[in-house]
């Protein structure tokens, strides 16, 4: 029997109710999450299976959101709440790097920092150059914090499942370009572990690792090399930190040839610190120098073919793959 199809946004409205449910500690809480069911509309009908106590719609306060959560977490709750763009994750940094980040090992563990800030990142819709970003390098260079980015609608609601039952907190981003998504996701309750890596595609000539939007992209590509006779794994991490870097070596350590393919702009992108990893760990292994696809060292234009040009697409990851091989 085929499985259901739900969207992106239906997988994470399910994961937030069914923890909601299994948990009273949780509580949901941003901009526009509550009466409108949030500004991609991955929040719809929570407010009236649970209430205004535990779904609630905040001022437009980045900083208040998060020290709320940051309070919140302290007390013993599990607050999700929700930061509409990630490019606005730079208001409240405070809170997410020196509070949030930091609080658990400022007591010795005690208490626990249960939050999750959801937020939605990347580009592909055209919308400009300050709600285009991709900052997840950025979070996870601080110790303290897990970040995620899931690229299906299975991943989504079994990794949300995840972060909201963690007890430290965690960036949860979500692409915005995959709301509107489908694919299939069980009814029945499901966990996937924080920092486990995905083998979307098992291949022997050349590994692909990638995360978030670009994911289906690298999956084109990998279907256009293989009419061409080149057999490619493409691995998603999932789980930006901690990092499955175990599941990445193992496959180069097959392939002998890596490509790292992301939206971020390639200078500082998370990619880098794949590449050194894998040549600390496995540089024995590597036939070819590893390649980088990210987006263009340009601030994100809002015009749909400017953007086009800018973001990574199928032709880059073929170029990056044909120049290992």
């Amino acid at each position: 029997m085929a499985q259901r199809q739900i969207s992106y946004r239906e997988a994470v409205a399910e994961a937030i109710i069914e923890e909601m449910t299994r948990d009273d500690r949780v509580f949901l809480m941003g901009e526009d999450i509550a009466v409108v069911g949030g500004a991609f509309g991955a929040t719809k009908g929570i407010l009236a299976a649970f209430g205004e106590e535990r779904v609630m719609d905040t001022p437009i306060s980045e900083t208040a959101i998060v020290g709320y959560a940051v309070g919140a977490a302290m007390t013993g709750l599990r607050p999700v709440v929700e930061i509409m763009r990630c490019d606005w994750m730079t208001i409240c940094m405070d809170e997410i790097v020196n509070q949030a980040a930091k609080m658990r090992y400022f007591t010795a563990g005690r208490p626990e920092m249960a939050m999750v800030i959801r937020t939605a990142t990347e580009g592909g819709i055209g919308l400009g150059a300050q709600h285009s970003q991709s900052f997840e390098a950025w979070f996870a260079h601080i110790p303290g914090l897990k970040v995620v980015m899931p690229s299906t609608p299975y991943d989504v609601k079994g990794l949300l499942k995840s972060a909201i039952r963690d007890p430290n907190p965690v960036i949860f981003m979500e692409p915005i370009i995959l709301y509107g998504t489908s694919g299939p996701v069980p009814k029945e309750d499901y966990t996937i572990p924080l920092g486990q890596a995905d083998v979307k595609r098992e291949g022997k000539d050349a590994t692909i690792v990638c995360w978030g939007a670009v994911t289906s992209r690298v999956m084109n590509a990998a279907k256009m090399l293989a009419d061409e006779g080149i057999d490619t794994e493409v691995i998603d991490i999932r789980t930006i930190r901690p990092l499955d870097i175990e599941a990445i070596l193992a496959s180069v350590r097959k392939t002998g040839r890596l490509v790292v393919a992301h939206e971020a702009n390639k200078t500082g992108g998370f990619g880098a610190e794949i590449v050194a990893q894998v040549q600390e760990k496995a540089f024995d292994h590597l036939d070819a120098p590893i390649q980088r696809v990210a987006a263009n060292d340009v601030l994100i234009p809002i015009n749909r073919n400017l953007e086009l040009m800018v973001l990574p697409r199928e032709e880059q990851v073929i170029a990056g793959v044909k120049a290992v091989l």
